[in-house]
């Protein structure tokens, strides 16, 4: 069975914003509030960072459950992993997520200023400079059979549609406005040329839109 590289549970606003602007080290996602697009996730039975007991099933809740199945290895832009821009000025900082990231398999960081790579937990942290196809050789040899998720952000995943590596995405719109911003899409029509969609909306109030290879 062939490898899938996949876009998995990227949230995005109406108008097509992944994050904001002026990214930070206490403001991950710039000037938005990330709640704003991840409170139909939070309220699943299923999020990982829940304490409490209860939350939401569903349509919202399996998305959530699914978001691990048959990953061997993650994709990420140099932005997801951190506010630092330009050379390595700080290599104590190790990610946004602490001593025991949520990935579990080895990841990707894409950048233009290589680093050694590390392991914290059950998750190693490669640094590559290559293109997009050559990342994602070296992921699949990393994910020994399993499945690739291209975990964004919004930059990143228009590299790989660019080259027509993704073979499937799933993209939760949210329905705010937030007006300026990274943005994957003006409109998810931009992506029929390539792929089939389904568009299946959730009682949380987000639009679930489903993308796969023609």
């Amino acid at each position: 069975m062939a490898q899938l590289l996949k876009v998995q549970n990227f949230n995005v606003s109406s108008d097509g914003i992944g994050a904001g602007e002026d990214q930070t080290l206490e403001r991950p996602f710039g000037h938005v509030e990330p709640e704003r697009l991840f409170a139909w996730a939070g309220a699943t039975a299923s999020w990982p960072m829940r304490t409490d007991p209860g939350g939401s099933r569903g349509l919202d809740d399996y998305f959530t459950r699914d978001y691990a199945c048959n990953i061997g290895a993650e994709i990420m832009g140099r932005n997801k992993f951190g506010p630092q821009r330009g050379p390595w000025q700080n290599h104590e900082w190790r990610g946004w997520w602490g001593d025991e990231p949520p990935f579990r398999t080895p990841v990707f960081v894409m950048t233009h200023h290589r680093r050694p790579s590390f392991t914290l937990s059950d998750t190693t942290f490669h640094f590559v400079d290559d293109d997009p196809a050559t990342v994602l050789e070296q992921a699949r040899e990393a994910a020994q059979g399993k499945d690739v998720r291209l975990g964004g952000g919004a930059t990143t995943i228009r590299q790989f549609l660019d080259a027509d590596l993704v073979d499937t995405l799933h993209v939760a719109v949210s329905p705010v406005k937030l007006g300026s911003g990274v943005r994957l899409w003006e409109s998810p029509d931009e992506l029929l040329d390539r792929f089939h969609l389904e568009v299946v909306p959730s009682p949380s109030g987000v639009t679930h839109h489903l993308f796969w290879r023609r």
